[in-house]
C-alpha cells in the first residue's frame, strides 16, 4: 500500500498528471468563489443594514459585516468538509487520464484496457458526489457524539466510500463492473484501509486538491498487485 502511494507520488511530475491536477484545482477554484459569493449575497440579503440599540443609536453597516464573516465561515465549511466529494468529483471525471500514464509507465505490457463509455463515467461520478455529500452531512450530525473520535470517523466514512469507489473505477476498465466489484470484495480491508490513508489528507486545504490523482494512482497500483495474487 505504501510502496503503491511511493509510486504514484515519484509520478507526480508527470504532465499527464500536473494537467489534472491544475483542472482540478481551476474548477474548484471557481467553484469556491461561486458558492462564496453566492452566500454573502444571500446573508447580506437577509440580514438588516442596521438596527437600533438603546442608549447607542443605530448601528449601520451589519449586512457588510456579516455577509464577510458568513462567507468566510462558508468558505472553511467547503474547504474542510466538503472538499472530499468535490475533489472526488474531479478527479473521477479525468480518472481514465491518470490511470493511463500509470499503466503505460509500470505496466506497459498490459493490452489496451475495455472502454469504459464516458457517459457511464459520467453518471459513476455524479453519483458517488451526490452519496459522498450525503455521507458527510450525516457524519456532521454525528460528529457531536465522536468527541476526540471525529477525525476518526471522518476518515472512516470517507476511506470506505473514496477507497470503493476508486479501486471499481480503476478496476473495472480490465475486469469490468463485476469483475471490479468481486476483486474488491476479496480484499475489502485493503481497499477501506488504502481509501482511509487518502481520505485523511483531503481534509487539508490546498493539499486536498493534489491528493485525489495520487488517489487514483495508487489506487491503480494496488489494483494490479492484487489482481495479480488472486490470479496467482
Amino acid at each position: 500500500m505504501f510502496s503503491a502511494f511511493g509510486k504514484a507520488l515519484g509520478q507526480l511530475g508527470d504532465p499527464r498528471f500536473r494537467r489534472v491536477v491544475l483542472i482540478g484545482i481551476g474548477l474548484a477554484f471557481l467553484m469556491l468563489v461561486a458558492v462564496t459569493a453566492g452566500s454573502a449575497a444571500l446573508i447580506e440579503w437577509l440580514v438588516p443594514a442596521s438596527v437600533s440599540l438603546p442608549w447607542i443609536g443605530p448601528i449601520g453597516g451589519l449586512d457588510m459585516v456579516a455577509a464577510v464573516f458568513g462567507s468566510v465561515a462558508v468558505m472553511l465549511f467547503l474547504s474542510i468538509f466538503l472538499m472530499v466529494p468535490v475533489a472526488a468529483l474531479f478527479s473521477g471525471l479525468f480518472l481514465d487520464g491518470i490511470v493511463d500514464a500509470v499503466e503505460q509507465r509500470h505496466y506497459p505490457a498490459l493490452p489496451a484496457p475495455q472502454p469504459v463509455p464516458f457517459g457511464d463515467i459520467l453518471v459513476d461520478t455524479v453519483n458517488f458526489f451526490g452519496l459522498l455529500v450525503a455521507a458527510n452531512v450525516l457524519a456532521l450530525f454525528l460528529f457531536p457524539f465522536a468527541g476526540p473520535l471525529i477525525p476518526v470517523v471522518f476518515w472512516a466514512v470517507n476511506g470506505l466510500l473514496l477507497g470503493r469507489e476508486y479501486f471499481t473505477m480503476v478496476a473495472m476498465r480490465r475486469l469490468g463492473r463485476q469483475g471490479a466489484k468481486a476483486l474488491r470484495a476479496r480484499h475489502a480491508g485493503k481497499v477501506w484501509m488504502a481509501g482511509a490513508l487518502m481520505a485523511a489528507p483531503l481534509s487539508i486545504p490546498i493539499l486536498n486538491l493534489v491528493i485525489p490523482v495520487l488517489g487514483v494512482a495508487t489506487f491503480t497500483h494496488l489494483f494490479h498487485r492484487l489482481n495479480a495474487t488472486s490470479s496467482a
